[in-house]
Formats: structure tokens, C-alpha cells, sequence
């Protein structure tokens, strides 16, 4: 697999140039830098830290000697994980004092995420949620074998483990999200025309036409990070979520809009009070019927849904 695009696409700050050019470590790093920004946002769920590993990942970077390096490619991403996985062991840590759910940060993609069906999947909100359940080293081993295809070589190298530890692992991590992960495979435009009629339902106040598109074991989530007023537990149930919903919506008394997007490499809605962005709303389906809805209202979380973010494998 290759990555490509040019460092700067999603609006951050980073290696520079040296003379007018930049240097053979600096084009190395721009060369692979959206595919280590997509293995640290995999990763962490986050991609202000997903950004500060990179910025670690390249402090390190400039310190090797490139003659000494065979595959710059493979040493990168050996080096991103190993950042990424100390700064997930600080996030657990911080998540355990979060107020309400936490839920990843949404991502504004491109229409090639989405072509991607391995790496949508992988980056999909309810993906990434089914990741928050393995341990660190799960997490990174699974992504880094299932989603970019590194052999158990690089990821043992990566991990600090042995390749038969690697394997065990990897088997350990595939099962647990095989149990957990969408039933049934729900094609871009089924999603659309679902999300379509969640839409309708909850503009029109239609109870019996969201019933009818939500799964009876629908579940809820709301993260407002304490600044926010969210559902801080999961609300289960399509009757409850039906009410929930209209009733928080519909009775709002601000002008509210509902927006099409494609979040994570999914259809997914946003939610404007006034013309300013309020909440992302993604979705998980299960034949033919959204079973997730995740609404992000924590603005920390939201500031770059202005701009789309580039990810590669």
C-alpha cells in the first residue's frame, strides 16, 4: 500500500523546509505524513493528540541517521505507534475522569475515504468505540495488522513484543471485535437513504417514522464533555430514543438545521442551532437499520469539522 498528499492539507504546522527545499528526513515525513496521522488518530481517537504524536514522531525522526534506516516507511510508523501507545495509557487515564460518555473525535473526510472500505470501516465511529474495548497493545497490534497490513515482524518491533506474543495477540483482538462489530454489510447508499429518513422524521416530528428506521436495541450516546449538556448514559431503546430525540429537537427555540456529511468515512448529519455547529451526529447500522447514534457536542471535539482531514493507509 502507498500514501500520498503533501503535509499542510489539513491545516497543521510541522516540519519546514531547509534552503527553499526541504531536506531528504523532511520529504521522507511529508511523503508518509497522513498515513502516521491516520495510525495515531486509529489509535488514540483524537486528533488533536493524534497531532501531538506527530509532532513527537518527527523529533525523534530528525535525530536518525537515514543511511542506517532500510525501510523509512516501516521506522515511522514503528516510531508513531510506540508514541501513540504511551499517549493512549495517558488518555485512559484522563478518560476515567471525563464527564459523561466519551466518544471520538468525528472527522470530516474526503468521498476517497469512503471508497475505502477497509479504512471507512476502521475509522467509523462505531469501529473506533469497538477499539476503546481492547487493551493498548490489542488496539495497536489489531490496527496495525488488520487495517495496514504490516507484518508481525514490524508490529513485534513496534510493540516490544515477541512475533509469537504478536500473533497471540492479534488472534485475541480479532475475535473480540468480530463479536462486537455491525452485523451485515449496509452499503453507502442504503445508509444514505436511512439517514435520509431519520432526517425527515425528526424535522416532520414523525414518532412512527423514526420507530420504523431505528433498530429496537438502538442505543444512544451523547458526549458533552462537561461543557455541553449531554445524555451522560447510554439511552437503549427505539421508543426511548424516538421521544428523546423529538423532544429535545423539536422543542428547541432556535432555528435548527440538519446537514448531510460525510464523517469517517460515513454518512453521518450536523447539526446546526442558529447556522453555528452544534452536534455531530454519526450513526452505526445493523441491517438496514441505525442500532448506533452518536452525538458529539463537546465544541473541544468539533473545531475540525471545518475542513476536511486527509487519511491514508
Amino acid at each position: 500500500m502507498s500514501e500520498h498528499g503533501t503535509h499542510g492539507q489539513d491545516g497543521t504546522t510541522g516540519p519546514g523546509t531547509v534552503g527553499g527545499s526541504a531536506d531528504p528526513a523532511t520529504e521522507v515525513f511529508v511523503a508518509h505524513r497522513n498515513l502516521l496521522f491516520t495510525v495515531a488518530y486509529e489509535l488514540l481517537g483524537s486528533a488533536a493528540d493524534a497531532e501531538d504524536v506527530l509532532q513527537e514522531t518527527w523529533l525523534r525522526w530528525t535525530g536518525v541517521d537515514l543511511a542506517e534506516v532500510r525501510d523509512r516507511r516501516a521506522y515511522l510508523v514503528r516510531i508513531t505507534t510506540r508514541q501513540a501507545l504511551s499517549r493512549l495509557r495517558a488518555l485512559g487515564r484522563r478518560k476515567e475522569s471525563y464527564v459523561g460518555e466519551w466518544l471520538p473525535e468525528p472527522l470530516l473526510t474526503a468521498p476517497d475515504v469512503a471508497e475505502d472500505v477497509e479504512l471507512a470501516d476502521s475509522v467509523s465511529m462505531a469501529m473506533m468505540l469497538v477499539m476503546e474495548t481492547l487493551t493498548p497493545t490489542e488496539r495497536a497490534v489489531f490496527v496495525l495488522r488488520e487495517v495496514f497490513d504490516l507484518g508481525y515482524d514490524e508490529i513485534a518491533e513496534a510493540v516490544d513484543k515477541s512475533q509469537a506474543a504478536v500473533r497471540q495477540t492479534a488472534h485475541r483482538a480479532r475475535a473480540h471485535v468480530a463479536a462486537r462489530r455491525p452485523r451485515g454489510v449496509v452499503s453507502r447508499a442504503e445508509s444514505r437513504d436511512a439517514l435520509d429518513a431519520f432526517q425527515r422524521a425528526v424535522n416532520t416530528g414523525d414518532i412512527q417514522g423514526l420507530l420504523d428506521i431505528l433498530a429496537p436495541d438502538v442505543v444512544l450516546l451523547g458526549d458533552g464533555g462537561g461543557i455541553k449538556q449531554a445524555v451522560l448514559r447510554p439511552v437503549t431503546g427505539a421508543d426511548k430514543v424516538a421521544r428523546l430525540l423529538l423532544g429535545g429537537l423539536v422543542k428547541l427555540p432556535v432555528a435548527m438545521s440538519m446537514d448531510p456529511a460525510q464523517v469517517n468515512g460515513h454518512p453521518a448529519l450536523l447539526i446546526r442551532l442558529d447556522g453555528e455547529l452544534d452536534t455531530v451526529m454519526a450513526v452505526r447500522f445493523d441491517d438496514g437499520r441505525i442500532s448506533g447514534l452518536y452525538a458529539v457536542r463537546n465544541p473541544e471535539k468539533l473545531t475540525r469539522m471545518e475542513r476536511e482531514t486527509t487519511l491514508h493507509r
